[in-house]
């Protein structure tokens, strides 16, 4: 299995991004594949979903990309066997403030993560729902993008968007850049809409997009008020069964 740094993103919030990462990290933690998830997220929603509180944590991403610590000390274990965090803070808000022209502030990410290369069989990288220089960081950084897409009426729109950022960023700052692909999210298979939209992408995207769709599920909804992934809260779920399957058709694709 070779060593993969991926990042999650999507500039636009709210579509199951942070539920991929958890998720799609603690079930493939389960076939013992090794995972570190950053939280690259000011709201640090992926924390929050592994049962860190800011109390728990003692340094976090704003850490490494400002003050200097490095990866291997922000590191923190979670509830799930085989897989790590580092997790995020409020502070990170503030980070392309602070770093102000100071030179390799956009590859402050990837010089970190080269200094841990192939202690983990997968980097999982939350990012923020906009193009910052924190989602800059990541995407220099990754050698892929995985994008959980909404099926909703304005799916396609952000998608073009995010996919002329990625176009962008493969020329000036990461050449080996591509996307891992697309994974449709929310999904209500009552509503003519998300069925619409489904058939859209894959008309556009082809092989791109995932099988595997995970449906809009309450349980999703409700593991991270409890500090658990969805799999762990409830793994009889729809939503759990979903990731279940979507990390088995990642990980067929990554062998």
């Amino acid at each position: 299995m070779p060593y993969k740094v991926m990042s999650l993103a999507n500039q636009k919030g709210g579509v199951g991004k942070t539920t991929t990462a958890i998720n799609l990290g603690t079930a493939m933690s389960a076939v013992s594949k090794t995972v570190l998830v950053i939280d690259l997220d000011p709201q640090r929603n992926a924390s929050t979903g592994f049962g860190i509180s800011t109390t728990d944590q003692k340094l976090t991403t704003y850490d490494v990309l400002v003050n200097g610590a490095s990866i291997e000390e922000a590191v923190m274990p979670t509830n799930v066997p085989n897989l790590n965090l580092v997790p995020s803070s409020v502070d990170l808000s503030s980070a392309e403030l602070e770093l102000g022209e100071e030179p390799r502030r956009i590859l402050k990410l990837r010089d970190n993560l080269q200094k841990i290369e192939g202690k983990y069989d997968f980097v999982m990288i939350d990012c923020p729902p906009s193009l910052n220089l924190l989602t800059l960081n990541a995407l220099a950084a990754s050698r892929s993008v995985l994008v959980p897409l909404q099926a909703e009426f304005f799916a396609l729109e952000g998608l073009s968007q995010l996919m002329l950022t990625i176009r962008k960023v493969r020329q000036s700052l990461n050449p080996k850049l591509k996307i891992e692909g697309i994974v449709l999210t929310m999904f209500d298979r009552r509503n003519n809409l998300s069925q619409q939209v489904e058939t859209d992408v894959r008309e556009n995207l082809g092989n791109l997009v995932y099988k595997t769709i995970i449906p809009r599920n309450v349980r999703l909804s409700e593991a991270p008020s409890f500090g658990l992934p969805a799999i762990l809260y409830d793994h009889r779920s729809t939503g759990s069964i979903a990731y279940q399957k979507f990390a088995a058709e990642f990980l067929r694709r990554n062998t």
